[in-house]
């Protein structure tokens, strides 16, 4: 006996079906934190070494990355990064905002990052009441808890100016 053949109607489905599963973009999950900040065109150094996991609604662009553990280390000697388990914010192309997990030590004191900003060839770093601008070559690698950015050869941090008040 054999079998009857498709109609033109369930064909056409069947096509149409199947060009949908081929040109459907992979699903957030199957992308890694580092590859997701990429396609906002941010280079992965924003992110330490480690990320288990994020969450990102890109409807909002509200996202969470999720560290084992909190994590810090001291850039050019005279900065202190910290991060939380949990960074938030809001991203979109060249812009994360509404920041929280990430705090940099000034002088004596802990601010928050709030704002990160791509311009060209540099992120500007904002505590909201001050910002530093760096040369984005400095982030294309993850830096390391407890060492950096560097950690066989203390490399120093190139930045363009140092924080000023906005």
């Amino acid at each position: 006996m054999m079998a009857e053949p498709l109609s033109s109607t369930a064909s056409l489905l069947l096509v149409v079906v199947v060009l949908l599963l081929l040109l459907s973009p992979r699903p957030a999950a199957s992308l890694s934190a580092y590859e997701a900040l990429k396609q906002f065109n941010f280079p992965v150094g924003l992110l330490p070494k480690g990320v288990t996991g994020y969450e990102l609604d890109r409807d909002t662009g509200k996202f969470r990355a999720f560290l084992n553990g909190s994590c810090d280390f001291s850039l050019e000697g005279s900065y202190q990064l910290k991060y939380k388990s949990a960074i938030g914010g809001y991203i979109s192309e060249n812009r994360m905002t509404g920041l929280s997990g990430v705090s940099v030590k000034v002088l004596f004191l802990w601010l928050n990052i709030v704002e990160v900003t791509r311009v060209d060839d540099e992120l500007e770093f904002s505590v909201g009441i001050a910002s530093a601008s760096f040369e984005i070559d400095n982030f294309y690698e993850s830096p390391q808890c407890g060492c950096g950015f560097d950690c066989l050869n203390k490399v120093r941090l190139r930045h363009s100016s140092s924080f000023s008040s906005n």
